[in-house]
Parts: C-alpha cells; sequence; structure tokens
C-alpha cells in the first residue's frame, strides 16, 4: 500500500519520496518486511488460518521461541495451563492476538539486530525496543486491554524518528544542529516539511499495517481525553506515554526518575490503571531492558546474555530436551480436548514431532475417498510448502513402506532410506520429491479399521545418524491416538445424523 500523501505540502511529499526511493535502494530493515507481510497474510482470513499463523511464526525459531515465553507470562497467567506449542497459542490466545504479538516481536528483534551506520539510529531503535517493554508490562496490568497491539503501537511511536536516522542521516543531523539534541522534533516540520509522527505513520501504511495500528500511533496528552474515548485512543495515549519513559529512562539518572514519575502520574487516569501500578510495570520493563538492551546507559553487562545466545544457537538434537517437548505437546493436546477439531489436533501434533524429534520437514497427509488419493495438507521445515502440491499418490494398496504402515496402522521408522535394499520399497513419488531425507517416520492414523491419513517426519544428511527409542515410539503413539480420537467424535454426529 502507497500511503496518501495529498494533504502534505511539496516539501513533505519530496520528503517522503526520498524516504521510499533510499528504502527501495537500501532494502527494508532487514527481514522486517517479509516477516510482516507472512504474519499480516496470516491475519487476514487465509484458508486454514490457523495453520498458517503456525507455520509462519515457527518458521522463525528465535521468533518461535518468544512467543511462547510471553504466552506463557503473567499478562496471560488468567488462561490457568501451560502453553507448549504455538498451535496452542493460536487455539488458545486466538490468530488476531497471536499475529499482534508476532508482528511486536518480530519488529523487536529486527530493531535489536540492527547495527546502522549511524550511532543515532541504534540510540533510536533501542528506545523503542524499551518503549514496547514499558507498554508491555502496563498493559499487563490493564487486564481488560489487548497488550498485543499495545507493543507493537508503542514501537512504532518512535518509527518517524528512526525512519529519519536510519534512512536520511543528513536531515537528523540538521534537525539536531537546529533544536539541539534530545527536541529534534520540533525542527521537523522546517527540514521535513511535516512531523516525525506524520512521517512515521506515512511509513507504516507504506508497509500496510492494519489501520487500528496506525491510529494507535497518534500522540495523545493526558488533557485531550473527550467523550467517546476508544481503544485506538488508549493505545495512541500508552504509546506517547511508553515512548517518553523510554526517553526519560534511557540515562538511569534522578532527573529521568523523576520525569517517569510525572509521566506516571499524569497518564494513569486516561489509561485506567492506578498511579502505583503503573511505576511498578515501568520498573518491571528498566529490569528486563538491563538485561536485553546493548547501548542504552541503564542496561547491564552482556555476559550473560551472550552465554544465552550460545547455548540458544547449539544445534545439535538432545534427546533429553526433545522428548520434552514430545510430552508437552502431547500435555497440550489432552488439554485441547474435545474444544479442538480435527484440523487443530493434526497441526498440535504435526508441530509436536517436529519440534521434538529435530525433523528436516514434516508433512500431514489426509486420505480424500472421492479422489482415491492421500493428499498433504500441511508441512513445516524449508522447502515444505512449495512441496505440498506435489505430495499425492493414490490409495489404492502398493507394496510399498507407506501402505504397508498405513495396513498394518504401525508407526514405522527408516534408519538409511538410502540402503539400496531398501529401494523398492521407496514408492516414485516419494523419490522425486523427499529423496534429500536419510532417514523418515511415518505415523499412521487409523479409525475403525481404516486408514485415514498419517504424519511423515523426515532427516536429512545433517543427521547422518538417528535412532528412536522406546519412550519416543510410545510418545508417537499416544499423539496419534489423540489425534484418532478427535477424528472418531467428529464422526459420531455425522454417524448419528445419517442413521436418523
Amino acid at each position: 500500500m502507497t500511503p496518501a500523501t495529498n494533504e502534505h505540502g511539496p516539501q513533505a511529499k519530496a520528503t517522503l519520496a526520498l524516504l521510499w526511493e533510499r528504502i527501495r535502494r537500501q532494502g527494508d530493515m532487514p527481514g522486517f518486511t517479509r516477516a510482516i507481510n507472512a504474519i499480516l497474510a496470516s491475519m487476514r482470513g487465509e484458508d486454514e488460518r490457523e495453520f498458517s499463523m503456525t507455520q509462519t511464526v515457527l518458521s522463525d525459531p528465535v521468533l518461535t521461541q518468544k512467543v511462547l515465553r510471553l504466552a506463557n507470562s503473567g499478562m496471560y497467567s488468567a488462561f490457568g495451563q501451560r502453553i507448549n506449542t504455538v498451535s496452542k497459542a493460536v487455539l488458545v490466545l486466538g490468530t488476531e492476538a497471536i499475529g499482534h504479538l508476532a508482528l511486536g516481536l518480530k519488529l523487536i528483534e529486527e530493531l535489536s539486530k540492527s547495527t546502522p551506520d549511524s550511532a543515532h539510529a541504534h540510540v533510536e531503535m533501542e528506545k523503542a525496543v524499551l518503549a514496547g517493554m514499558v507498554a508491555q508490562q502496563v498493559a499487563a496490568s490493564a487486564a481488560t486491554r489487548d497488550p498485543e497491539e499495545a507493543v507493537v503501537c508503542s514501537i512504532l511511536h518512535s518509527l518517524g524518528r528512526m525512519m529519519v536516522t536510519f534512512y536520511m542521516p543528513e536531515r537528523w543531523s540538521q534537525m539536531q544542529a537546529q533544536a539541539g539534541a534530545g527536541f529534534e522534533g520540533a525542527a521537523a516540520f522546517d527540514v521535513l516539511g511535516l512531523s516525525l509522527e506524520e512521517l512515521g505513520r506515512a511509513t507504516a501504511e507504506h508497509w500496510g499495517l492494519p489501520r487500528n495500528l496506525v491510529a494507535g500511533m497518534r500522540t495523545l496528552e493526558p488533557g485531550d481525553r473527550e467523550d467517546g474515548f476508544g481503544h485506538d485512543d488508549w493505545l495512541a495515549a500508552l504509546g506517547t506515554m511508553s515512548t517518553r519513559c523510554a526517553s526519560s529512562l534511557w540515562n538511569d539518572d534522578e532527573a529521568g526518575a523523576a520525569e517517569v514519575a510525572e509521566l506516571a502520574a499524569a497518564f494513569a487516569p486516561m489509561l485506567g490503571v492506578e498511579p502505583e501500578k503503573v511505576m511498578v510495570a515501568i520498573g518491571k520493563a528498566k529490569v528486563d531492558a538491563q538485561a536485553d538492551l546493548t547501548i542504552a546507559p541503564l542496561a547491564k553487562s552482556q555476559e550473560k546474555r551472550a552465554q544465552a545466545d550460545a547455548k540458544g544457537q547449539a544445534a545439535t538434537r538432545k534427546r533429553e530436551a526433545g522428548n520434552r517437548i514430545l510430552m508437552s505437546g502431547v500435555a497440550d493436546m489432552r488439554d485441547a480436548g474435545g474444544a479442538a477439531n480435527p484440523g487443530q489436533m493434526m497441526s498440535m501434533a504435526l508441530e509436536t514431532i517436529y519440534q521434538g524429534l529435530s525433523f528436516t520437514r514434516a508433512f500431514a497427509f489426509l486420505r480424500n475417498r472421492r479422489e482415491g488419493k492421500y493428499l498433504a495438507r500441511m508441512g513445516f521445515g524449508d522447502g515444505a510448502k512449495a512441496l505440498i502440491p506435489n505430495l499425492s499418490f493414490e490409495d489404492a494398496y502398493e507394496a510399498d513402506v507407506f501402505h504397508a504402515s498405513l495396513t498394518s496402522d504401525r508407526v514405522i521408522f527408516i534408519e538409511n532410506a538410502r540402503d539400496p535394499k531398501f529401494a523398492a520399497k521407496l514408492p516414485g513419488w516419494w523419490r522425486g520429491t523427499l529423496s534429500e531425507a536419510r532417514c523418515f517416520v511415518v505415523i499412521p492414523m487409523c479409525m475403525n479399521g481404516q486408514p485415514v491419513g498419517f504424519i511423515y517426519g523426515d532427516w536429512d544428511d545433517s543427521f547422518p545418524s538417528v535412532s528412536l527409542s522406546q519412550t519416543e515410539f510410545a510418545l508417537l503413539n499416544d499423539l496419534r491416538t489423540l489425534v484418532v480420537n478427535t477424528l472418531e467424535r467428529r464422526a459420531q454426529p455425522e454417524h448419528t445424523a445419517k442413521s436418523a
């Protein structure tokens, strides 16, 4: 979407034209535009919307861990249950909530790891991250509001400043020279032809961000509350306060602390949160910032963070950790019980084994009796989405490993798919699509003695040797039993209706 610029004067239009050109030439903030497009597409109601959101989040391991960590944080404690899989997070919290959560976390991640040449840009990015932390904690204490939107809107409040420092550093220097450091916004109209807020909102529209997020980017003063104060106004007020708190907290000094107290007292009535609770929330955000930020004066030593990053980068498959994931996923599926439909249960099962067994790729196949075929419906892993249209085969029995598993209703593990002696058991459709696999697992789903589908997962050459323990086989069988039970429950009303 291209933002409307008709309301702006010639100087503003020239500024925006220059900004779009530099974005095209230099590229958007690394990976961010690609990520938000995928997240927004999942929020806009595509087919299999819930799975699409799960797949989008799981495609980014860092984002996956952050979504799960935040989904289990205090702000969601009212749900009273542990959330171990993204699929369950989507089921419990909803696609919209997870979409906003993922959008905010992805922007924070991109801002945090961006190292632009301009030191000013890095400062503005970290202040935006800090504003998001403040908003998250304050929104968590306002139970009637949506914390996911609050985080995104508060980060986006500084978007104009970030865009100028990142893409137009010479204009930022002019603004500083004219108004002084920390007061650049006062010179924005003279230098740019529009305010920093207007430039930020124009950028958000340029990216195609939802209307509610753009509306929440407004500056709203404590005295601006009028009749008809709505959700967008609340987001704007919180974003305004969070952004100003971030600037006051930055240097971790007495003057800043006094400013924060004044902001909390001024905005608390507007936000519907007691001033004391606002101060407690800001204090929690400050603690998080000390651990997560890098250049802010209030930030602590990064030794702990470096250690955590090193642990997170370990790519070796650890059986105990994998089994915990499998057990947690099975627990998620049991908790979901009758609330989940077969598609949601299959999504949780597929995500659980993909993560728990560190598969290179994993797919869920369903039997289409009308077409007489097994068709892949969902998948995870590199290139999985592109492969799905080609993953199908006839349901008429053939002497291969897949029909053998489906007929016997037993989990089959193939340790070496490249053994020449085993080649005759591999069907042509598999050799034409999935032959990069070194080993794989087939988990059949049968109902009343008839196969209805299966889950497939494989490992490529990055796993030269794989074995499955009896514990893992037992967990896979528990998982498939839960899926089949959901299918049987869904089939019972249909059978009853036909018999009536």
